[in-house]
């Protein structure tokens, strides 16, 4: 495989939270994600992009908030995104939703994959909601997701999760389904510039 058959990943931790989990199946999705051989990834956490929660207004000639500058070159040398997401009062963090919102381009015509975690519904409902929003970017979410419910009980001292086989085949899954339409997504911009 040479270096322009790789793909880029970003990983996205969603939640901004003190003590927060994210870190941990972050952490672990994205050693699957290297360990293909044919995905490189870089792990963006929100709780370090420092992005303002006001926006600015439709004066395009102003320049963006250099947190925001920053963050949208990393998102836009992606070709997917993993987005780790908890589920917060039947949600998902607005950290991620001010995240989402600043961007466009950097999303459109590329893959968003999922690994939630929350109670006894693992996070489902905050990742069916971001379908919703990740749709309006014009970014296609792949049907596989990695969910942990009960998630403190589901991942061991190391970050390893306690159901291994499991987890690893949802890993999979999740992973096979995002490199496929990163890859297809990625020739389709390389042959015709997507527009809205």
């Amino acid at each position: 495989m040479t270096d322009n058959d790789r793909l880029r990943v970003a990983v996205i931790i969603g939640s901004t939270r003190v003590g927060r989990f994210g870190p941990v199946p972050a952490r672990w999705i994205a050693a699957h994600a290297r360990g293909r051989g044919d995905l490189d990834v870089d792990m963006v956490d929100l709780a370090d992009a420092g992005l303002p929660t006001v926006m600015g207004g439709d004066d395009e000639s102003e320049p963006l908030p250099e947190p925001v500058a920053a963050l949208g070159t990393r998102l836009a040398a992606a070709d997917a995104f993993i987005v780790v997401t908890p589920v917060y009062n039947r949600g998902y963090p607005a950290s991620l939703k001010n995240a989402v919102d600043w961007y466009f381009e950097e999303w459109s015509a590329k893959p968003v994959g999922f690994v939630s975690y929350g109670g006894a519904g693992g996070g489902l409902q905050a990742v069916e909601q971001l379908r919703n929003v990740f749709n309006e970017v014009h970014a296609h979410t792949v049907r596989s997701a990695v969910a942990f419910s009960d998630f403190p009980d589901r991942f061991d001292a190391q970050g390893r999760p306690t159901d291994a086989e499991g987890a690893d085949a949802a890993a999979k899954e999740l992973l096979d389904q995002l490199s496929w339409w990163a890859l297809a997504l990625k020739e389709a911009r390389g042959r015709r510039p997507f527009t809205v």
